[in-house]
């Protein structure tokens, strides 16, 4: 079952309303006493319903969650879709010039304060969740796998596993590398990080710089599934074929 409702984000947009989803497994109705791991998406209407993605393709999350029977309960929030980098903005940690998107003011901060300070208390509140760090986690692609990276490791208290599926690493890599190897991580963090074969040449030096951020996360500790996605592309389609991947590392020894 998945729930829909309108929420706001005054830090970001004041009193525009956008859409909240929340996945509940079939047992949920079921087994009254019986509490879930949440895990907090990105890009919210791109995870569920083709009818609600973007480009016509969604993640098609509830059905693997159906039919795996997986027990997690699935948190997630629509981007903003204003035509101004809106999305690049709130989804970006620091702020960044590029010659395709000109100058983008950095409001990942902002994002991620309403998520851990009003969305999740909200969603532990009036649902059977298990709200400790073990058991939440934070997933996304492209800028919101970016997200799911910065959300890890700054955020470190409330979440102790990510998926970050062909994170936008190209943004500003200097900054997160410096953010990574100065973080104070806690013990049994993890993440999923992956990108497709045929996606590293979209950005300069993109390949390398996998490898690189693959390597200081194992340096720092955090425990590292890193995939090469083979045919892999920057889509929802390709996306939705890793979802086993990163649902078994989230869950992993849970």
């Amino acid at each position: 079952m998945v729930e829909k409702w309108d929420i706001t984000i005054p830090s970001l947009t004041g009193d525009e309303t956008r859409k909240a989803y929340i996945y509940l497994p079939e047992s949920y109705e079921e087994d009254e006493d019986r509490r879930y791991p949440v895990l907090y998406m990105f890009d919210g209407h791109n995870v569920f319903f083709d009818e609600d993605a973007t480009y016509g393709k969604s993640w098609g999350m509830k059905d693997f969650m159906d039919f795996t029977e997986t027990p997690m309960i699935i948190a997630a929030i629509e981007c903003n879709t204003h035509p101004d980098n809106s999305r690049l903005k709130e989804y970006s940690p620091f702020t960044f010039d590029d010659h395709h998107f000109g100058h983008v003011t950095g409001k990942g901060k902002k994002t991620m304060d309403y998520l851990v300070k009003v969305f999740k208390p909200y969603i532990d509140e009036n649902y059977r969740t298990l709200p400790d760090r073990n058991n939440t986690f934070v997933g996304g692609s492209s800028m919101g796998g970016l997200m799911s990276l910065y959300a890890l490791i700054k955020y470190n208290k409330y979440f102790s596993a990510a998926a970050s599926l062909s994170p936008s690493l190209w943004t500003h890599p200097e900054k997160l590398m410096n953010m990574i190897k100065t973080a104070k991580l806690r013990k049994n963090t993890s993440i999923y990080m992956d990108y497709g074969s045929k996606e590293f040449a979209n950005h300069p030096y993109m390949q390398e710089l996998f490898v690189t951020f693959t390597a200081i996360l194992i340096e720092k500790g955090v425990y590292v599934n890193s995939r090469v996605v083979p045919n892999g592309t920057h889509s929802e389609g390709s996306w939705e074929k890793q979802v086993p991947f990163f649902i078994s590392t989230l869950l992993y020894d849970k």
